[in-house]
């Protein structure tokens, strides 16, 4: 008896195009962003993951920007989500660092 191939084992992975994300390194560090705007992946997926915001409310919150730029930004989140969470890792770090050498005068 012949083995059945699964249908998904033939079928090489898709690669996303994500239409309303942008990178320019002239803008916000070359991070991610929406296209036209200087919001960056990572403020939806804070908004998302952390705050616990849906789509809807990431709209209402940020009314310049519609739900599929909002679906686009969450998708391209999670496909590049090892990097993006590295690098804001990496942000935390530094303005912690920032933090103890330069400590806020009103927190004194």
């Amino acid at each position: 008896m012949a083995e059945k191939k699964s249908l998904y084992m033939a079928t090489p992975a898709k690669q996303i195009k994500h239409p309303y994300i942008a990178i320019n390194k002239k803008m916000r560090g070359g991070q991610p962003v929406i296209a036209g705007t200087g919001i960056r992946v990572l403020d939806i997926a804070i908004r998302y993951e952390l705050m616990g915001l849906s789509p809807e409310d990431i709209m209402v919150a940020l009314p310049h920007i519609n739900l599929s730029q909002i679906h686009d930004a969450l998708s391209y989140y999670y496909e590049n989500k090892h990097d993006i969470d590295s690098q804001w890792q990496d942000a935390i770090k530094k303005i912690a660092s920032m933090k103890r050498l330069h400590p806020s005068i009103l927190e004194q």
